[in-house]
């Protein structure tokens, strides 16, 4: 099968370095990708837009050989679910760690400070508890070494869908931050903040507790889950 690693914010496809070896042992074909401006040599971020981060993902789908799953990490998870409506059919699955689907018309995150048309890594402080559980001062330091200015527009660009076989593709979703029955609650009450999580078809919910980014604070749980989801594909 071929996984295609999609990044979150401020990360580049490296960000996969400790799970892309386990998929791969695995036998699949994985590629993590740098999105446009992602990329820690590129200069000119502030021009990139949504609408670039979801074609990229597209392109990649187009170059498999088969079916693709898509796991999308964050913000990377709204991508993942533009490329999937973009691509239905070719889509086998959608993982979302630590993210879901984003609706149309809606930004990924337009409460982020911007400077100069990018978003730099916001100081720790600006993060809840259960963002940063498990990330230790070592490892937040290598974050932030490591972090690319995320360009502004793709966290507020809006959302653009066309395609209602979108939820038809199956779905996982890997809860780090907050488990899997307070998502399942939310989905009850009816909470716009998943929405579009409520309207797919086909999903499953694995709980993987850590804090926002377990490709670094739990990279082979992290890794096994997907190969789980990808198993039960």
């Amino acid at each position: 099968m071929d996984l295609i690693l999609i990044p979150g914010f401020w990360l580049d496809g490296s960000s996969w370095r400790g799970v892309a070896p386990a998929l791969e042992r695995a036998g699949h074909r994985v590629r993590a990708l740098t999105l446009p401006g992602l990329d820690p040599a590129d200069v000119d971020r502030a021009g990139v837009r949504l609408r670039d981060h979801v074609a990229a993902v597209v392109a990649a789908v187009d170059e498999a050989d088969g079916p693709v799953v898509l796991v999308g990490h964050s913000g990377g998870g709204a991508i993942a679910h533009a490329a999937a409506d973009a691509r239905p059919d070719r889509v086998a699955r959608v993982v979302y760690v630590d993210a879901g689907p984003l609706g149309d018309g809606q930004p990924v995150n337009d409460q982020l400070p911007v400077v100069d048309g990018v978003i730099p890594l916001p100081d720790w402080s600006a993060f809840g508890e259960e963002d940063l559980r498990d990330l230790d001062e070592e490892l937040r330091a290598a974050f932030r070494a490591r972090a690319v200015p995320q360009p502004a527009a793709v966290a507020r660009d809006p959302q653009v869908l066309t395609d209602a076989r979108r939820y038809d593709v199956p779905a996982t979703i890997i809860a780090c931050e907050y488990p899997a029955a307070q998502l399942r609650e939310w989905i009850d009450q009816g909470h716009p903040y998943v929405a579009e999580l409520a309207a797919v078809r086909d999903v499953e919910y694995v709980d993987l507790p850590t804090g926002h980014w377990p490709q670094f604070t739990k990279p082979a749980e992290l890794a096994q889950a997907i190969l789980a989801a990808v198993d039960r594909r």
